[in-house]
């Protein structure tokens, strides 16, 4: 059994910790005051986030590499959840692409780029036109005078409940919440108090926070929460606009989330007027009902993004540091933690879609025998769909 410390409670450290507790001793370090999302938003990105599982949409800014790893977590998350038991936290619907008449040549010059996507093991992943007729079955609160596709097999997650059931489910973890890490190293974590704790294996997974040991910055993502009764949306939209990127997102008990802007800024103060009305008037063009839809709250975060937007898993003796998953953490971080495993050899709990323990002696984490491994060169060896 081996001692392992997590530097970050984000959506990556508590996979990590949950699939490694039944077999490794898990320490998890993190300044959060517990498993709940901060009130000032300031707590991981992945709180903040809508959670949408979109591999085939995500191919109109990113390579095929990250809808292959996306295609990949999408059936891991079906069985995480369903061993959380929380089925009810996640669902493939499909998602929508819809764009206003005057914005048909950019929507078409999207749809071009999604045609042209290599078959990633047979993944149903054509959009899919729909007529006025088929729009107002799937989506009868869209404007039936927008053009439409439905994007097949395409998903979403609720990250507020999944978050905390991931650390309630791994009550043999020692989460030292209210901890601050200050630097990660080859077999030690040190704190902010200048304490060193050692471990046999230092995992670094603070997005941000792992600066200037990795080239990580913050872009700045901002979200508007509304209560719509009576105003159904059961699956993901995104409005194809050559100015905006916009995602209109259902959430239990009515809610709808509206993001998200991306702007090149660390800037975590609250979410401007500008973008606050752009978001929320795209929004309301797609679903007019949203008009009188109350305006609950407005969130803003940090997605850590490495220099070319592309996530990557560094390992080498007695560390491993996974970073960089940009706009994309929710839908990359089953099949990023299941090869980081894989890489470094360890058993972990029992699921189907991770890497099954390895026979005794099969494993060590001694120093000069760690691997390496990075991320989306050899994504293409892994299109399977486990």
């Amino acid at each position: 059994m081996a001692r392992i410390g997590i530097a970050g409670a984000g959506l990556l450290g508590r996979l990590l910790a949950w699939q490694l507790a039944g077999t490794h001793e898990v320490t998890v370090f993190d300044p959060a005051n517990g498993p709940q999302a901060r009130s000032d938003g300031r707590g991981p990105a992945a709180f903040t986030a809508a959670g949408m599982l979109s591999p085939l949409a995500e191919l109109d800014n990113s390579g095929p590499a990250i809808a292959a790893l996306g295609w990949r977590s999408m059936v891991l998350w079906r069985e995480i959840t369903d061993e959380l038991s929380q089925p009810d936290t996640f669902r493939t619907l499909g998602s929508l692409l819809v764009a206003h008449g005057s914005d048909l040549g950019a929507a078409q010059r999207v749809l071009a780029r999604l045609a042209q996507a290599p078959d990633l093991a047979g993944v149903v992943q054509t959009p899919q036109r729909l007529d006025r007729a088929a729009l107002a079955a799937l989506e009868p609160a869209i404007d039936p005078r927008l053009h439409a596709w439905l994007l097949p097999g395409e998903g979403q997650i609720l990250p507020l409940q999944v978050l905390p059931a991931l650390c309630a489910a791994a009550p043999r973890v020692r989460w030292r919440w209210q901890h601050t890490v200050a630097s990660v190293a080859p077999g030690r974590i040190v704190l902010d108090d200048g304490s060193e704790q050692r471990f046999d294996l230092a995992i670094d997974v603070r997005g941000t926070g792992a600066r200037p040991d990795l080239p990580v910055r913050g872009v700045r993502g901002e979200v508007v929460w509304l209560q719509a009764p009576g105003v159904p949306l059961h699956r993901p939209v995104r409005l194809l606009h050559p100015r905006h990127r916009v995602y209109i997102v259902p959430r239990p008990g009515d809610h709808i989330v509206i993001g998200a802007s991306e702007i090149e800024s660390e800037d975590r103060s609250p979410v401007s007027l500008r973008s606050a009305v752009e978001l929320m008037a795209a929004a309301q063009s797609v679903m007019p009902e949203l008009a009188e839809a109350r305006i609950v709250h407005l969130e803003t975060n940090l997605r850590p993004a490495r220099p070319d937007n592309e996530p990557r898993i560094d390992t080498e003796d007695g560390l491993l540091r996974i970073n960089g998953l940009y706009r994309h953490g929710w839908l990359l971080a089953p099949a990023l933690a299941q090869d980081a495993l894989a890489a470094l050899g360890l058993p972990a709990a029992p699921l189907r879609g991770f890497p099954p323990p390895v026979p005794e002696g099969g494993h060590s984490l001694r120093p000069g025998e760690a691997r390496s491994a990075t991320v989306l060169d050899q994504a293409s060896a892994h299109v399977d769909l486990c």
